[in-house]
């Protein structure tokens, strides 16, 4: 375990005037809390706040952080309190404690909604202080390190948390070393053998390449060397066994297959000096075509900078290069924590990260996100799109670069330039050429978007999309449109139901009421009118507290029939006491009932199973989240509703002359069971102008079939002119409609 004087020399070793008085204080205090406590390896607790600061140390950061690292368990697990270490530390470093412990609260859980909840939190606390996660990300790479200890099945719980949000979250922040260890130790527990087998195959690569890495590096450093950059470094290393693994299975190779299992980094003084080691090097050895990328002149989003290449290197190896100066080297090991944002006294001069870098740029529209998610589930969802997706690089017309991931498409492109565009788009052209919505783009594609001003998201865009804020937006939008349909229904319904009963209404006059209803607002109440969930009696009643609906009462008839009549609110009473012939009789074709015109795209208004046609006598159901359902009068299924009157509405057709719609409707048919008799059916069905849209058939007796067909018709005459040409056909036994 570190000793107490030895946390300050780390610290005092790149900072020299640091306050050790914080330090000592802090090491003593957290000594005093924890107290006996132990970790499940059964060392002293306080060894894991220390090695937490340890972790710190390495990334040069300041006291106060260092600080933290020691306090952050306090308040979680001992009784130390906020306002106490206010008081002792100062609040700044007693809300970075406190920001930890909430996040704490809900950690290493298994269900989704939960971790959702304390992701959504993690970002939260560190939108107001970027220590919080630098301090988080020590906090889990320490625990990961010593995973043993626990219980297989918590270990592979806390490691597929750490591979699915802090690792990749680490990597966002540009801190690629901590990124490959966690992704590393995750590995090892949540699928062993690949990482036994990998790191075993690894080893014995090395063991038959002893020497290689030192060799290239020698044969790289004397040749940048004599041509004048003596201060350059390389580095070369053998990959991770993670970064194995993952291109392995991301481009189906074995491990015999790979290619380039070394890497090496040229470290330089300048920007001019890494593009003349990139010349010196491509000069030298051949370049692998396709495999060059240059991060310095387009900056990854979280700062990073540095020029990729291939080459067949010394020995006819093949070897990745990362060219980049010391600056560069800095931000790509430590990310955010390479910038001197905590240090007094500095200014953006002096290195300080901008609040407008491309890190924070990228924590900001992610947080952002938040409202855009309707829960934390989605939240998650959004998030991780974000976190796993490599980028590729595209402009606006006007020059603008614009990061999205690799496989976004222009509604991406949209959506990352502004929400309101993202919702008008309604086309795109890539380099000047029109090109389709799905098209994938590739770096440095010029994006023009075309906008209609009456366009509305289709909600099969969320599909199409790879960007959380486009699909996102994409749900919001959808369900606003949900919601303005369902709200349209329910306002017409509403005029309807206070018209009958006498009664004016409006919007102001629900005001009032919207506590006995137990809505928020007024468009949420019309809305739950549209949807079912509300009935339109219920609101006259809480508007109207004194209104009396007066029902009518018939004495059941001796044939046991049906007939319809409509109660002072306008709602379908179904009572005993006439014929079925009386109720199809009855007047529903006036002004007062409800018009319908074609359904497409009509979220609040659907057909039953077995369809309708214009023409037919119809009733609507209204069904809690489905807004109505439209039957036939005939429907035998209407009868499970008879004693929920308030959910019967009145329906009339509304057709335009130039209606160029068609209906569904059922039918049955009983026909011989010999060849050429679906031929001729099909024949007569095509000449009379109709489609099928589905067919089921079934044999009933040795010489007789039963066709069930769903066709699509203009009107009932059309239907009922189709039924008689198929009743004269010989082959045809009996045919019916169908009302289910």
């Amino acid at each position: 375990m570190m000793r107490q004087y030895e946390l300050v020399e780390r610290v005092q070793k790149y900072k020299p005037d640091a306050n050790e008085a914080l330090l000592n204080k802090a090491y003593v205090y957290a000594m005093q809390k924890h107290g006996q406590q132990k970790r499940a390896s059964g060392d002293p607790y306080i060894s894991h706040p220390l090695e937490v600061a340890a972790i710190l140390t390495e990334m040069r950061l300041d006291e106060s952080t260092i600080a933290v690292a020691l306090l952050h368990d306090t308040i979680e697990d001992t009784s130390a309190t906020r306002a106490e270490i206010d008081e002792m530390f100062g609040d700044d470093i007693g809300a970075l404690v406190e920001g930890l412990t909430k996040i704490k609260k809900l950690d290493l859980v298994t269900k989704k909604a939960k971790q959702a909840e304390n992701l959504r939190k993690l970002l939260l606390a560190i939108s107001d202080d970027v220590r919080v996660l630098l301090v988080k990300l020590a906090d889990r790479l320490h625990n990961m390190r010593t995973l043993d200890h626990m219980s297989s099945e918590k270990r592979k719980r806390i490691s597929e948390e750490t591979m699915d949000i802090y690792a990749p979250l680490a990597g966002r922040m540009g801190m690629q070393d901590m990124r490959e260890e966690l992704e590393d130790l995750s590995f090892r527990h949540i699928n062993p053998e690949a990482y036994e087998t990998v790191t075993k195959r690894l080893g014995d690569l090395s063991t038959r390449n002893e020497g290689l890495v030192t060799k290239i590096e020698d044969e790289l450093r004397e040749l940048l060397q004599a041509q004048g950059l003596a201060n350059a470094q390389v580095k070369g290393r053998q990959k991770q066994p993670y970064s194995v693994f993952r291109k392995m299975q991301s481009k189906s190779l074995s491990f015999e297959q790979l290619s380039d299992v070394y890497g090496f980094r040229i470290i330089v003084d300048d920007i001019p000096s890494c593009y003349r080691a990139l010349g010196i090097v491509h000069t030298r050895w051949r370049v692998v075509p396709g495999r060059f990328k240059d991060y310095i002149s387009t900056p990854k989003q979280n700062d990073y900078q540095s020029v990729h290449t291939t080459i067949v290197g010394p020995s006819r190896q093949r070897i990745e290069l990362q060219i980049r100066s010391r600056r560069m080297n800095d931000i790509a090991e430590y990310g955010i924590a390479a910038h001197s944002l905590y240090k007094d006294g500095r200014d953006a001069q002096d290195g300080a990260l901008s609040p407008k870098s491309n890190a924070y740029s990228w924590l900001r529209r992610t947080i952002e996100s938040l409202a855009e998610g309707e829960n934390a589930e989605e939240f998650l969802e959004h998030t991780k799109l974000e976190l796993f997706q490599d980028q590729v690089f595209c402009f606006t017309p006007k020059g603008q670069l614009i990061a999205l991931p690799r496989g976004a498409t222009p509604i991406d492109f949209a959506y990352a330039v502004h929400t309101n565009i993202g919702d008008t788009c309604v086309g795109a052209k890539i380099n000047g050429r029109i090109m389709p919505l799905v098209t994938r783009l590739a770096n440095g594609d010029e994006v023009e978007i075309v906008r209609s001003g009456i366009q509305v998201p289709p909600p099969a865009w969320e599909e199409i999309v790879v960007t959380g804020k486009a699909r996102a937006a994409i749900r919001k939008a959808t369900r606003a449109a949900i919601r303005k349909q369902y709200s349209g229904l329910g306002h017409r319904i509403l005029e309807r139901t206070f018209e009958r009963a006498g009664k004016a209404f409006s919007r102001d006059a629900m005001k009032p009421a919207l506590h006995r209803l137990g809505q928020k607002d007024i468009e949420d109440a019309i809305a739950s009118v549209g949807r079912g969930e509300l009935s339109s009696l219920d609101v006259l009643r809480a508007v109207f507290p004194d209104h009396q609906d007066e029902r009518v009462t018939v004495k059941p008839n001796a044939d046991d029939g049906w007939f319809n009549m409509r109660s002072a609110a306008g709602m379908v009473f179904k009572l005993p006491g006439r014929s079925k012939a009386s109720l199809e009789a009855a007047d529903s074709d006036g002004p007062e009932a409800l018009p319908i015109r074609g359904l497409s795209g009509n979220a609040e208004v659907h057909f039953g199973p077995a369809g309708a046609v214009p023409g037919d006598r119809i009733v609507g159901i209204m069904e809690k989240d489905r807004g109505i359902t439209i039957y036939p009068i005939q429907s035998p299924i209407l009868q499970k509703f008879d004693d929920e009157p308030d959910r019967w509405i009145d329906i009339r057709w509304d057709l335009d002359e130039a209606n160029n719609t068609r209906f569904m409707a059922r039918i049955m048919i009983n026909a011989l069971n010999e060849p050429g008799t679906l031929a001729e059916i099909s024949q007569v069905v095509a000449t009379a102008d109709t489609n099928i849209l589905r067919l089921a058939m079934g044999r009933i007796a040795a010489d007789f079939s039963e066709l069930v067909l769903d066709l699509e018709v203009w009107d009932l005459r059309q239907l009922n002119s189709l039924i008689t040409q198929l009743k004269e056909l010989p082959c045809v036994s009996t045919i019916s409609r169908v009302y289910e």
